[in-house]
């Protein structure tokens, strides 16, 4: 069972103050010397031609290949003077893919590889080969399995608790009586068993839930089937809300409800901040997303990487004050990143003001009378 230390609140954050705030602060006080500051320069006894080898797990999920992967390029750069490397590739979902990916990379004999498992599990065994390889393994975003170094993600519990008192708070003074149904994430990601806890401890006693389905690789596809299911089975009419795990199975969650014949549509959570989902958001079609900096974990996992690589002990501890316990290993030195439910409210405060869209990126033709009548200009 994976332990997090828990956060009481969604903590709101200055996605670019803060991204280098543990780097910043600790070069002002002289505690680490020569810490790469904004001008991208190192200290002269740390190597800079260094290969930073990355696997992202799916396509599906916009966030990857729009904002993680350019980022962490960037930020491995700025940190290198230019002259460090990612070296990266997708698994679109597969496993088997991925683990021939990850052997790539160890043949490559890269310095450090940051990997988003597709499968926590089956990833094990190739993180053993890359740690008797002398190559560090740095869990991104999901906790991956095996002897890895470091873990950077969110506080994925918080991220389910945000997500059940959303639909708590919906529903009002008849969430008791309420059916709603649970779509979960894939069995096989470590992050779905959190989400689903956290979601349940805001969710049980409070409502009726009348299905619950886990869905595999995260597929919007499978969503799309399992909530044709709840329909046929609980009643289009009767379900009151859905707790969909990320933003493209509420996607495909709302597809199946239109298709059904929904004229409103029940409140539906999300993850991630697609797009697409936040453009739901604005119509009305979906009742909130779980806002989770980009910015901030993808720049702070290339620290990571770089800084393990460099030999930069105290800066990476600097950066992994939290732990987390796999199945296979103990007290896994971590960053937790903050997290903040978005709304038709907070929209500008959020993906707006930190550079994620801009307005026009949201308020397509489609969406201008929805824009206009929220105040999003």
């Amino acid at each position: 069972m994976v332990r997090t230390p828990r956060r009481s609140t969604a903590v709101r954050v200055s996605l670019p103050l803060f991204a280098g705030a543990s780097v910043l602060l600790l070069t002002a006080c002289g505690v680490v010397d020569g810490v790469t500051g904004s001008s991208g320069a190192s200290a002269p006894n740390h190597r800079n031609d260094i290969k930073v080898g990355l696997l992202l797990p799916d396509k599906d999920t916009a966030r990857f290949e729009r904002f993680d992967y350019p980022l962490i390029k960037a930020r491995v750069a700025s940190l290198t003077s230019g002259k460090g490397k990612v070296v990266y590739a997708n698994a679109e979902a597969s496993a088997a893919t991925q683990s021939k990916q990850f052997g790539q990379l160890i043949d490559d004999k890269v310095d450090v590889i940051l990997v988003d498992a597709v499968d926590a599990k089956a990833i094990a065994p190739d993180v053993k080969k890359a740690k008797d390889a002398g190559i560090p393994v740095i869990a991104y975003d999901r906790l991956a399995q095996g002897p890895i170094d470091a873990y950077i993600s969110h506080d994925n519990e918080l991220v389910g608790e945000v997500q059940g008192r959303a639909i708590v708070d919906a529903l009002g003074t008849k969430a008791a009586t309420s059916k709603i149904v649970m779509m979960n994430g894939s069995p096989a990601d470590p992050n779905t068993a959190l989400f689903k806890d956290g979601a349940l401890s805001e969710l049980k006693g409070r409502v009726i839930i009348a299905k619950s389905y886990d869905t595999q690789e995260w597929l919007p596809s499978v969503a799309k089937a399992n909530m044709q299911k709840a329909i046929q089975s609980i009643g289009l009419d009767n379900i009151a809300a859905v707790y969909s795990a990320n933003d493209g199975m509420a996607g495909a969650v709302i597809d199946a409800l239109e298709q059904a014949g929904a004229t409103k549509l029940p409140p539906v959570t999300g993850q991630d901040a697609n797009l697409d989902a936040v453009q739901r958001i604005v119509a009305g079609e979906q009742t909130m997303t779980v806002y989770k900096s980009f910015l901030l974990e993808a720049t702070n996992a290339a620290d990571m990487a770089v800084y393990k690589v460099q030999g930069r002990d105290i800066a990476f501890d600097a950066l992994t004050q939290d732990s987390v316990d796999s199945p296979t290993k103990k007290d896994i030195p971590a960053m937790l990143v903050p997290v903040v439910a978005l709304t038709k409210e907070n929209i500008k405060d959020t993906v707006v003001k930190d550079g994620v869209y801009k307005v026009k990126d949201i308020c397509t033709a489609k969406y201008a009378a929805d824009c206009a009548a929220i105040g999003l200009k």
